[in-house]
């Protein structure tokens, strides 16, 4: 039996079913069991009001509900709970659908953002070393596929997300990024491309040790509280540091991608081939995504709207003939 529910009335355990295209909604199937306060969360925040539930495949839901502003201990566990174990970090449907040669190219590249999203976001909950380094090795077989199917390649490229969340974002960076890699490179064997995937995808990293009411701020920040928010490279930086993950080259994206050419970036302000190329790269990738993405203060630009901007406005911030590459990106 289907039942229409507010999505805040909504208990772990219920069968939801999703009546809209998967780019729309935050999981994997658009049919399945809610598994945790998280689950409806996601729901809430990716602006789902109401849902059809089937009732005959709900499991494991109290008797009773519990009364008004209240939790049960079981829920507030639930809620307060952000461990994933590196098990449960990689979704299985990632490495299915990447060696699956029957999948339609289109439907491949949706199952793999979606599963990045995921994976990502999974990560930014539980970022210990041991994840990051289990997280590195689903971001790797995302590399090769970019690498090797190019029709796939340019799916991932066309589906676009315009919220600002941060593990959106890193999603987003990480295929721009390792596309225009490949499109620059031009299949040189002199980059580790997977590692240098992993430090696109990671890049603001240590916007984990960023103050959340900054960085989900409805509205542009304060001198203050934008001074904290960059010193997000410097602590992404340390976090693999001591976690001993990626080469020393590649944690300078995640230092460096806010840096300009002209001098005026930060948090060093570097100038031209004072900033690796790894994060010049990252730093076009970077500045596109922002631009493109809903904010609470701002509209997000249409593609070719968002490369006049770079083009005309912030010409001094990118090294040219990169820039020109990221371009031709989109043609």
């Amino acid at each position: 039996m289907h039942k229409q529910f507010k999505t805040r009335d909504l208990k772990v355990g219920m069968h939801v079913l999703l009546d809209m295209p998967w780019h729309l909604h935050p999981f994997l199937r658009s049919s399945f069991s809610l598994s945790s306060e998280k689950d409806i969360q996601r729901l809430i925040k990716a602006g789902i009001e109401e849902v059809v539930v089937d009732t005959a495949m709900c499991k494991d839901l109290p008797s009773a509900s519990p009364a008004a502003g209240k939790s049960t201990p079981a829920q507030k566990a639930s809620s307060n709970s952000s461990a994933w174990s590196p098990e449960q970090l990689i979704p299985s449907e990632l490495r299915e659908a990447i060696g699956d040669s029957r999948l339609a190219p289109s439907e491949k590249a949706g199952i793999v953002r979606k599963s990045c999203l995921i994976l990502m976001d999974r990560l930014l909950e539980s970022p210990t070393a041991e994840n990051i380094h289990t997280a590195k090795q689903g971001i790797y077989d995302v590399v090769d596929l970019i690498a090797s199917e190019q029709e796939t390649a340019q799916h991932l490229l066309a589906i676009t997300s315009h919220d600002f969340y941060t593990y959106t974002h890193s999603v987003n960076v990480g295929i721009l990024s390792v596309s225009l890699c490949k499109a620059f490179f031009n299949r040189s064997g002199f980059h580790n491309m997977r590692e240098l995937g992993a430090a696109f995808f990671l890049h603001d990293l240590g916007k984990v040790n960023i103050d959340s009411g900054y960085i989900n701020k409805p509205g542009k920040l304060t001198d203050e509280e934008m001074q904290q928010m960059k010193k997000h490279p410097v602590y992404g930086f340390n976090i693999l540091h001591k976690a001993h993950e990626l080469s020393e080259e590649c944690k300078l994206v995640v230092l460096e991608h806010h840096e300009r050419t002209d001098g005026n970036g930060y948090p060093a302000k570097l100038r031209e081939n004072e900033i690796h190329i790894y994060a010049r790269i990252c730093s076009i990738a970077d500045v596109y995504d922002a631009l493109t993405s809903q904010r609470s203060y701002k509209q997000p630009l249409a593609p070719f709207k968002a490369l006049k901007v770079m083009k005309e406005e912030m010409i001094g911030h990118f090294q040219q003939d990169l820039f020109e590459k990221f371009v031709k990106l989109f043609s």
